[in-house]
């Protein structure tokens, strides 16, 4: 069974519980600044969203699950240009499993397109995303551009939400877009931000019985899910594996998903990735300090002894 498989099997033993099921994908790059004789297969030039220049290397997309503060790597793929983000997105939304309780795709702008989240909600999952701000809205049935809506939009027109200890206003339009028959969408200013054109930002949610609050703080969830990638460079080496085969870089992310999934359940209850795996390594410390007490009491001489470590430790 699958990295993923696994993940969903032990999430489906709280279905009892309210808690939603979120899902997210991440977009990582990961460079290959070597030019050896045998460069790293599958590896193109990125254009970065926020960078101007591009990147040499692969991209890696990441499909997360997260449910009641359990986060668990899904599926991991190398993005090869063969298809398009956006078709290969929808996809992964087609093999998913049918949701088991209420679950939400979360992403940023660069996935809140009519077809993916038609693709999601298919297999039960509604969106919660970013939303670029140049999308036509129906106030009262008027086509409307959303810079033009903001530029109308008063303090009183809105309310003041805390999200993450920050202060938000947020003016909340509820009905059809383009392509979408009815959501919710949020135009958000900071509160020391109000009005000004950089500051906008815009988020939709395709379960419009939420309310405002509910719809940004699901948003912002994505954050701890976001810490997958940190943590797997420093504790996995995502961005220094030296392998140069395609198939075998598929194979390496395939130990790493389930090298997390073995960290997360390994003290038998579910538990953080960063907790795990220094459980994992103070365990294996132990098996190495007793299996040199059993070889040291074994050995008649020190210069037995140190014949016989690494035959002992071959297998660590």
């Amino acid at each position: 069974m699958p990295p993923g498989g696994l993940s969903v099997r032990y999430i489906c033993n709280f279905q009892g519980s309210s808690e939603p099921i979120f899902l997210s994908l991440f977009f990582h790059r990961s460079l290959d600044t070597t030019r050896a004789l045998h460069p790293i297969e599958a590896a193109y030039y990125h254009q970065p969203h926020l960078k101007c220049r591009q990147d040499y290397g692969h991209q890696i997309l990441a499909v997360m699950l997260a449910y009641n503060r359990m986060i668990f790597n899904y599926a991991t793929f190398l993005y090869d240009k063969s298809k398009s983000k956006i078709q290969l997105v929808q996809d992964i939304a087609d093999e998913l499993p049918t949701a088991p309780t209420l679950s939400y795709f979360l992403c940023d702008s660069w996935y809140t397109s009519v077809d993916i989240m038609e693709s999601f909600i298919k297999k039960g999952f509604y969106t919660i995303g970013a939303l670029r701000t140049n999308r036509i809205l129906y106030p009262k049935g008027i086509r409307s551009k959303t810079s033009e809506i903001a530029q109308t939009i008063k303090p009183s027109d809105t309310s003041l939400v805390t999200v993450g200890g920050r202060e938000f206003y947020i003016w909340r339009y509820e009905g059809k877009l383009n392509g979408i028959t009815n959501a919710v969408v949020l135009l958000s200013y900071p509160k020391n931000a109000f009005g000004q054109k950089q500051a906008l930002r815009m988020f939709i949610s395709t379960n419009v019985d939420l309310s405002t609050q509910d719809i940004l703080d699901i948003y912002v969830s994505r954050w701890p899910i976001e810490v997958f990638f940190r943590s797997r460079k420093s504790k996995l080496r995502l961005d220094t594996y030296q392998i140069r085969s395609q198939k075998g870089i598929d194979r390496y992310w395939i130990i790493m998903s389930l090298t997390n999934y073995l960290c997360c359940i390994c003290k038998g209850g579910y538990c953080s990735f960063e907790e795990g795996c220094q459980y994992l390594s103070q365990l294996l410390a132990d098996e190495h300090l007793e299996q040199l007490y059993k070889l040291s009491k074994s050995c008649s001489s020190f210069e037995t002894f140190s014949q016989a470590t690494p035959r002992c430790f071959r297998h660590f």
